[in-house]
């Protein structure tokens, strides 16, 4: 037990260390505001992608590919969604906050977290699983953010912007030149071989430094239950439904791990982004990325506790 308590908090207290120091850098004012949204840019238009290229191309995809995960991942998230579409306006009664506690509860941060914990538990040479789930869940993530969003704000959804919005992001672009590399078994010269290796690994240690900097715990008071119903749907709901099923159905390893954290990691930091645009409540939107995100050091600990002790991981 003492073992598997500390593999757990090895994985864990980097990404809790690595988002202290960047509250701590942001409160002796090292960064500002304008300074975080450059760097959180850079992260995903370049650090992040690069890393999700290399984990693809550089693992087995025939070995990583698995329909039926994939299957039972989207299923997951959209069928948790359509719960959520039911469950959350009979629990909240204005429309701003009704999409944004949706999105909040159901888009997860799958890319900032799901990896560090991957390589953390499995190594970097048996993450690609992750990686292509990122690659396939995380437009599923925006679509359905736009549909919960535009339908309680009461506008038109509108199909070519969702699309374009698609074919633009560059974790999804990154994830399929990947595919594209290793399919046509193109190999990078040493030297820029080992440039985006040293590329990406500055993608996950400086997109938790901007997530801490980020936090802010001015707006609580009248938020109350909804941060409430935000972190109890998010962090403990979702995860007790589709962890037991996912062991049921007989994933181990690294498939569980990328399963638990899809569902059990804390709220997108894109989803403040995102209910700013369309009109949601920004300020419950921005709450719920700082409780979910904070919390789910503990809760994330835990699962891993877990199934380890139980050898599922």
């Amino acid at each position: 037990m003492t073992s598997h308590i500390i593999l757990a908090l090895n994985v864990v207290l980097p990404l809790f260390l690595c988002m202290a120091a960047g509250y701590g850098l942001r409160r002796i004012r090292m960064v500002d505001g304008p300074s975080l949204k450059v760097m959180n840019r850079l992260c995903f238009k370049v650090f992040l992608p690069i890393l999700l290229f290399r984990n693809v191309y550089t693992t087995n995809l025939s070995e990583s590919f698995n329909g039926p995960l994939i299957l039972f991942s989207v299923a997951g998230v959209f069928g948790y969604f359509l719960l959520l579409m039911l469950v959350v306006p009979r629990l909240e009664k204005e429309n701003r906050r009704r999409g944004v506690l949706i999105q909040g509860i159901f888009r997860s941060n799958f890319v900032l977290f799901g990896l560090p914990v991957a390589i953390s538990l499995c190594g970097e040479d048996h993450v690609g699983v992750t990686s292509l789930l990122i690659g396939i869940v995380v437009p599923v993530f925006n679509v359905l953010s736009v549909v919960a969003l535009e339908v309680f704000r009461g506008g038109r959804i509108y199909v070519k912007k969702i699309v374009k919005g698609i074919l633009t992001n560059p974790l999804i672009l990154a994830s399929l030149l990947g595919v594209i590399f290793y399919l046509l078994k193109i190999n990078l010269p040493q030297a820029i071989d080992k440039t985006v290796l040293d590329l990406s690994r500055i993608a996950t240690p400086l997109s938790l430094i901007v997530l801490g900097a980020s936090f802010t715990f001015g707006k609580i008071p009248g938020m109350a239950k909804q941060l409430t119903i935000g972190v109890l749907g998010k962090l403990v709901i979702a995860p007790l439904i589709m962890v037991p099923l996912a062991i049921l159905l007989g994933y181990r390893n690294v498939e569980l791990i990328s399963i638990m954290i899809m569902f059990g990691s804390p709220t997108a930091v894109s989803s403040f982004t995102m209910a700013q645009e369309m009109d949601g409540d920004g300020d419950l939107a921005a709450e719920l990325v700082v409780f979910t995100t904070g919390i789910s050091i503990l809760t994330i600990f835990l699962w891993i506790l877990i199934l380890k002790t139980m050898s599922f991981i």
